[in-house]
């Protein structure tokens, strides 16, 4: 995004969770994101807790005005799945955030997200980091959402391999038919899954680098990332990757991701397979036979240094916030 642009305004539907708390710093973070508000589903904890989550980490980062929407409490059918054993039965690795003081904002996540695009068509990308139910809530509701989004982004998937089984990635398993849903509707969403997100790993050189922000810091960026045990090997050449922080990063900067087109269809079925994210990118004008149009975006690499610079950048600007605001 040129300096000269609008902000992006994001609509962030999210499990907060570790890396949902980085995302969220990195769009409050950015002058050039506009943050219009977070719902809530039920994903790497419960939706009690992600909510809690969403309320006390706005609030922590100075922006208590954002609005939170709890939605979703479990999947479409199926039973719950959750990562305590990643993220913490706290959702945030017993970091010591204070809890909020400001008040949740009545209304249900699927409903606020339809409110909000329907009233500024064209405007919104909708960024979804958690389980895919509120935007199929919201899709079965009012379809012509996909009509008034600017863009959809999820985290989520991946082309090669799982994170959760060695088809599926956590989003997509713990609600495949929701997931299933996003991509049947008439919209193009951008897949930014586990083969780039992956290469977003916090390693002992990035994690040094991100000590300097004060309370940031110490109350939340070392002390989280210390017990998010998600593929953390504890050498300087790997560690916990921010999977969710990466797709606000493809809002604000896509010259950082390279993005290929494709055919997505998520499986729901399979007894080894559901929640797999089966990506064609094949062209159906060379394989007419075998091929579906186009009917989404994958993300297949991302420029690693840019990314963690843009992260640090946001980081400081809310740790400066921060430091500016009076004492209580």
């Amino acid at each position: 995004m040129n300096c000269t642009d609008s902000p992006a305004r994001i609509l962030l539907d999210c499990d907060p969770g570790i890396d949902d708390a980085m995302a969220i710093a990195l769009a409050l973070g950015s002058p050039s994101a506009e943050l219009v508000g977070i719902t809530t589903v039920a994903g790497n904890v419960p939706q009690s807790v992600t909510t809690a989550n969403a309320l006390r980490l706005t609030e922590f980062y100075g922006a208590a005005h954002v609005p939170v929407i709890a939605g979703a409490i479990h999947p479409l059918i199926r039973p719950n799945v959750f990562a305590a054993n990643v993220h913490g039965t706290d959702g945030l690795g017993g970091a010591p955030v204070p809890a909020a003081t400001r008040s949740l904002q009545p209304g249900f996540g699927p409903d606020y997200l339809i409110e909000q695009l329907r009233a500024n068509p064209g405007e919104i990308t909708l960024v979804a980091t958690g389980p895919m139910t509120n935007i199929a809530l919201a899709l079965r509701k009012e379809p012509q959402i996909v009509e008034w989004v600017r863009e959809i982004v999820l985290m989520g998937g991946s082309y090669t391999r799982g994170n959760v089984t060695a088809a599926a990635e956590f989003n997509f398993y713990a609600d495949p038919e929701a997931a299933a849903a996003v991509f049947e509707a008439s919209w193009k969403p951008v897949m930014i899954g586990l083969d780039v997100t992956l290469t977003a790993r916090v390693n002992a050189g990035v994690l040094d680098r991100w000590r300097g922000f004060g309370v940031l810091s110490d109350q939340l960026i070392v002390p989280s990332l210390a017990n998010y045990f998600d593929s953390a090997t504890g050498d300087d050449q790997s560690g916990p990757a921010i999977h969710d922080a990466c797709a606000i990063g493809y809002v604000l900067h896509p010259e950082l991701f390279t993005v290929v087109s494709a055919h997505t269809r998520v499986e729901t079925h399979g007894q080894l397979t559901s929640g797999m994210s089966v990506v064609d990118f094949a062209s159906p004008d060379k394989n007419p036979a075998q091929s579906a149009p186009a009917n989404s975006l994958v993300a297949t690499a991302l420029v690693v240094p840019a990314f963690w610079d843009v992260m640090s950048a946001a980081f400081a600007d809310i740790a400066k916030r921060m430091s500016s605001e009076p004492s209580v």
